[in-house]
Formats: structure tokens, C-alpha cells, sequence
């Protein structure tokens, strides 16, 4: 009777064949290689930020300044209220984050759970909104605004999140229907209402994709720049994009301190990113694997 060596416990070494390897280590090349054509961008406008005017014109040009400027984010804060605008915007960004997430997330679990005449194409109607380019709809709104003297206030930079963003609304959507529907009819047969099972059952098993959702919602909102241009007009409600934007106006020239600002706005984006990045990546995986 033969005895394989398997069974005698002799671990048999995989040999992998040389192509193998070179697929391998040209893979770690390419992506070295992305991720500094990537990063780059961003490097240079940190070494920017902490030079003197005359060595951003330097020829051959120096990656790391010495001495490294930092009161040039010091004369950010003092010429404008860059404390203010920052305020503002993590104000408007966090009540954005929240309608969103409520609101989408409601309206995804009623098309992904539920059962009503018309579903479908209902669903269809909503997604087919994202069609529509934000320019048509910019002067009904404002309009609308206008005439409900709500102008200068971050009434219609927030309400419009309380009623559900139709691609988040897929997002969701799409990650609802990977959950089994056995956990929906034993909480019925519990005695459990659709609110019950949406708040303890369905929504903590969302997480990755609510965390998707809410980086989605905070940075879009951190960013945007249209909308508060055209619905603001005071200095002090200004959000961060319109201080830059106010900011590379009186300083166009000054390419140092340009770029400390345009640091400064992107901080709060990065830090968040970087905090939510393993449920945002695993939210938008897995939003993707059912229709």
C-alpha cells in the first residue's frame, strides 16, 4: 500500500515557474509607479507651501525648502478668516452627511426590502434623474430660494440632502439586496415592524456602505463650489472653496501661499478619507456584486 507524502506529513514545495515572478514584481512596478504619478502632484504642493516666493522660480527646483516657511500658513489665517470659512464648511458638511445618510438610506431599504406595485420602475424614473446636468436645475432652485428669501443662509446648501441623493439611493440599494431575506421573515415572525427591521437589523449590517456614503456626501460637499457662489454673497458665510477662491484672487501671484491655502482645505478631505478608508473601499466592493 503506498503512502503519499501528504500523508506522511512531507510538505511538497510549490515551485512557481519565472514568468510568474516577473508578472509579479512588473505589477509592484506599475503600481509604484501610478501611485508616485499620483503623488507627485500633491508633494510638490506641500514643498510649495513651505518655500519663499523667490525659490518657487527656482531653476533646478528643490524639493525639500530649507529653512522649511511656515508662517506662510500663519499669513493664510491672518489676511482671511480661514478659521471661519473651515467652520463653515464642516457645518454645512456634517448636516449634508447626515440628511444623506438617513434619507438615502430609508429610501434604498424600501426599494431593496420591500414589495409595492411599481418598484421597478419607480427605481428606473429615480436613476434616470442622474441624467439631468446640475446647470438645468440651477435656476428653478435658485428661484425657488429667491423667492423664499432664503438667500445667504445654508438652507438650500443642506435641504437638498434631506430628500435622498438618487446615486446613493443605488449604493445602498445594491448592498441591501447581498443581505439575506431569512433575517427580514424571522424578524417578522418576531413581531417585528419594516422600522424595526430597517433600524436593528439592516442598518447595522450597512456600515461599509454607509461609510461610503457619508465620505461620498462629506467631500462632495466640502468641494463644491458652485452652489455657495451662487447662493452666497457675505464674506463670513463663505465655506473654504469660495475663501480659495477669494484668496487666488488677491494673491494670484503668490504661488506659495496659494498652494498653503489650497493645503489647508485639503486636510480635513484627507484625514477623513483615512480614517473611514477600509469600510469605504469594502462599501463600494461589495455595493457592486448584486442587481
Amino acid at each position: 500500500m503506498q503512502v503519499s507524502r501528504k500523508a506522511e506529513g512531507l510538505a511538497i514545495p510549490r515551485v512557481r515557474p519565472l514568468h510568474y515572478h516577473a508578472f509579479v514584481a512588473a505589477t509592484y512596478v506599475a503600481m509604484w509607479l501610478i501611485l508616485g504619478a499620483f503623488l507627485l502632484p500633491f508633494l510638490w504642493m506641500v514643498s510649495t507651501s513651505l518655500k519663499t516666493l523667490s525659490e518657487v522660480g527656482q531653476y533646478p527646483p528643490r524639493w525639500v525648502p530649507n529653512p522649511a516657511q511656515w508662517n506662510n500658513y500663519a499669513q493664510v489665517f491672518q489676511d482671511l478668516p480661514f478659521s471661519r470659512f473651515i467652520a463653515n464648511s464642516l457645518e454645512i458638511s456634517l448636516l449634508v452627511v447626515a440628511g444623506s445618510v438617513v434619507s438615502s438610506s430609508v429610501v434604498a431599504f424600501g426599494f431593496a426590502r420591500t414589495r409595492f406595485p411599481g418598484r421597478d420602475v419607480w427605481f428606473i424614473i429615480m436613476l434616470s434623474t442622474l441624467m439631468l446636468p446640475f446647470a438645468v436645475t440651477l435656476i428653478p432652485q435658485y428661484v425657488i430660494v429667491y423667492r423664499l428669501q432664503l438667500l445667504n443662509t445654508y438652507v438650500p446648501l443642506v435641504v437638498p440632502s434631506l430628500f435622498a441623493s438618487p446615486f446613493f439611493v443605488f449604493l445602498l440599494r445594491q448592498f441591501m439586496l447581498t443581505i439575506p431575506r431569512d433575517l427580514d421573515e424571522a424578524a417578522q415572525i418576531d413581531g417585528c415592524g419594516w422600522w424595526q427591521i430597517y433600524r436593528w437589523i439592516v442598518l447595522p449590517l450597512c456600515k461599509p456602505a454607509l461609510a461610503a456614503v457619508a465620505i461620498f456626501a462629506f467631500v462632495g460637499s466640502w468641494n463644491e463650489f458652485l452652489s455657495p457662489l451662487v447662493y452666497l454673497n457675505q464674506t463670513s458665510l463663505f465655506t473654504v472653496a469660495l475663501g480659495v477662491q477669494l484668496f487666488s484672487g488677491q494673491y494670484s501671484s503668490f504661488y506659495n501661499l496659494m498652494m498653503a491655502a489650497a493645503l489647508v482645505a485639503l486636510v480635513p478631505v484627507v484625514v477623513v478619507f483615512l480614517m473611514a478608508q477600509r469600510y469605504f473601499v469594502e462599501g463600494v466592493v461589495l455595493t457592486g456584486l448584486k442587481m
